[in-house]
């Protein structure tokens, strides 16, 4: 009798598995010669350097829209062609100058106008505004753009409020390359509600756009023989909201490190838990993404000649993991002697990766990573001009 032949079951496939793209991440580096790029593998070891872009022009800050990922505006002055921007909607491959950079407005017949020596600091808009944008200028000035940053239109009363100009009056010659307004930060419950800072001039408040702004002062200090009450003289190197507390705002001020907690509306001078031997002078500050109570400063001589350098010629970075109460130094990788340079307000920056990796730009064109949120160092490039600005992202 024959037997029937078993069939054999054909193995199910393997349902379709959707290979991730590897993580890559790009360094913008502005400089006071141009614009380069440092382009890294997933692990932030290898690094391949482009650039330049611009050659011989000063650019004062580039940033990638993390919107889209694709939009990216650099703010770039030479002596001859004056203010300008420049867009790129291929990630940097290729550029077109904008329209309309912004300007203020005429001033009348007779009148002593107001002229916009460079864009200083840009700032994409809420998630929910694609394609919106706003810039702080060179004197101080608050504008928007809402096609990509190809034109630009003034959107606050505080670029030509004839107090605020009085207010501006005292420090317009004071800061070195010219006053700033700078740190420009968007609400992500709130499209409306915005801060800024300007140097001098103090921190500001919007409820409506920056259409009109409040001070918000209170607790910070100024340099010693000033009046405190009059705005003009406060002056904030760089703020930064905490994007998993909204609430919270850390400050590197000329006169200190400040921390806020939303709705107070005083500054708590959170530096003076540094080493006396330190101090808490500086320019960049910078929060971690998903800690509120976690931010990296990065010291520098700050005494009555003000040098601009680190102190004692020794680079160190200082973390504090616990909203400011107490600091820890980290120095391991940086030179231990002889390093007489600093970093600008806008060339600290992190990436948002967990680990959270840490990016810096000095004076003396080098970039600087660490991998570990600090723990150790490396130096990613050298022998690059001045670095401005330094601005990360990691990419899918």
């Amino acid at each position: 009798m024959a037997t029937k032949k078993r069939k054999t079951a054909k193995p199910k496939r393997a349902a379709a598995r959707t290979k991730k793209k590897p993580v890559k991440h790009l360094v913008m580096i502005a400089t006071r010669k141009g614009l380069w790029f440092l382009h890294g593998d997933g692990a932030r070891k290898q690094w391949k350097v482009e650039g330049p872009h611009f050659l011989g022009q000063i650019i004062n800050h580039v940033m990638l829209d993390p919107r889209d990922g694709r939009t990216m505006l650099a703010a770039a002055s030479t002596g001859h062609l004056g203010p300008t921007l420049f867009r790129s909607t291929d990630r940097g491959k290729t550029w077109k100058e904008a329209k309309q950079p912004p300007a203020f407005a005429k001033a009348p017949e007779g009148a002593k106008g107001r002229a916009v020596n460079h864009t200083f600091w840009f700032t994409p808009c809420h998630a929910n505004e694609p394609n919106a944008w706003y810039a702080g200028t060179s004197p101080q000035g608050l504008f928007r753009s809402d096609d990509g940053g190809d034109t630009w239109y003034s959107c606050s009363y505080i670029n030509e409020d004839p107090q605020y100009i009085e207010w501006m009056g005292s420090v317009q010659d004071g800061t070195p390359d010219g006053p700033k307004m700078h740190s420009i930060t968007v609400d992500p419950r709130d499209p409306a509600h915005l801060y800024f800072a300007m140097s001098g001039g103090g921190v500001h408040e919007s409820t409506d756009g920056g259409k009109t702004f409040k001070t918000l002062v209170k607790g910070m200090e100024v340099v010693g023989g000033f009046d405190a009450s009059n705005i003009a003289f406060h002056d904030p190197h760089c703020m930064r909201m905490c994007p998993s507390n909204p609430d919270r705002l850390y400050q590197q001020n000329h006169c200190g490190i400040y921390r806020i907690d939303r709705p107070s509306d005083e500054w708590v001078r959170i530096g003076r838990n540094m080493p006396k031997a330190v101090g808490d002078i500086g320019f960049p500050m910078v929060v971690h993404p998903r800690n509120d109570k976690t931010a990296w400063v990065f010291p520098m001589d700050g005494q009555t000649v003000w040098p601009r350098t680190t102190v004692g010629g020794k680079p160190a970075a200082f973390v504090t993991r616990n909203a400011g109460k107490s600091w820890q130094r980290q120095d391991k990788g940086f030179p231990k002697s002889q390093a007489w340079w600093t970093v600008k307000r806008q060339a600290m920056t992190s990436d948002g990766r967990d680990p959270v990796g840490l990016y810096l730009g000095n004076t003396g064109g080098e970039v600087w990573m660490s991998r570990d949120e600090g723990k150790s160092w490396s130096c990613i490039v050298r022998h690059l001009p001045e670095i401005y600005a330094v601005e990360a992202i990691a990419l899918s």
